[in-house]
């Protein structure tokens, strides 16, 4: 599934102010817990890595696309993401967050968020798992994003207020991540209130 440049740029910058929102309400629980082993500190790091690695990746330009869309990259990275190494990158994120994570996830934000507004969408690069157009790459940004910021919301008591285009475009890339692991059935069934989902499910 391929998005609109337009919509995924908008979809992007709208999860992003929301996590910064929500960022900025945590106050003094950086130590709390966030997600599994990570506290609300190593959770807001490892999200931030949902910028950084846009600049990044841009400034490691591709030869050819190996990964055609978005549902491509997650199902190639999940693999990648399995490894205990994940984990202390989201620390390692965390600390280089410094003495006022606020500040640091703000000004990280602000600049890539221009560095998009720049972009064509054309633009290929290298990732972790391969070639792809930035076009194809920041709608799993916006999936990070969202979901990253959910699971900080829940761990903050705050409301779980996706933004209407970031929540749109991240179950568009969920839905095409079910359909294509085969697993759309159990989904379906989940979203509709039939029937509970198998222990540890999940589309990827």
């Amino acid at each position: 599934m391929h998005f609109d440049w337009d919509q995924s740029r908008q979809a992007f910058h709208d999860a992003a102010g929301w996590y910064l929102a929500v960022t900025g309400r945590v106050g003094d629980r950086w130590d709390e817990p966030g997600l599994g082993e990570w506290t609300v500190r190593d959770l807001v790091g490892h999200t931030s890595r949902s910028f950084v690695t846009v600049e990044t990746y841009l400034a490691q330009p591709a030869d050819t696309v190996t990964l055609e869309t978005a549902g491509d990259y997650i199902r190639a990275a999940s693999v990648v993401a399995r490894g205990p190494e994940v984990a202390q990158r989201g620390r390692d994120a965390a600390a280089a967050l410094g003495p006022d994570p606020v500040a640091a996830v703000s000004g990280i934000g602000a600049r890539v968020r221009h560095l998009v507004d720049d972009c064509t969408g054309q633009e290929l690069m290298t990732t972790i798992v391969g070639g792809m157009r930035l076009g194809d790459y920041l709608p799993t940004r916006t999936f990070e994003l969202a979901v990253h910021t959910a699971d900080l919301a829940v761990a903050l008591g705050e409301p779980l207020d996706v933004p209407a285009s970031a929540a749109r475009q991240a179950l568009a890339v969920v839905a095409d991540i079910a359909v294509s692991e085969g697993k759309a059935g159990p989904l379906l069934l989940q979203a509709t209130g039939r029937t509970g989902l198998p222990e540890g499910f999940s589309v990827f």
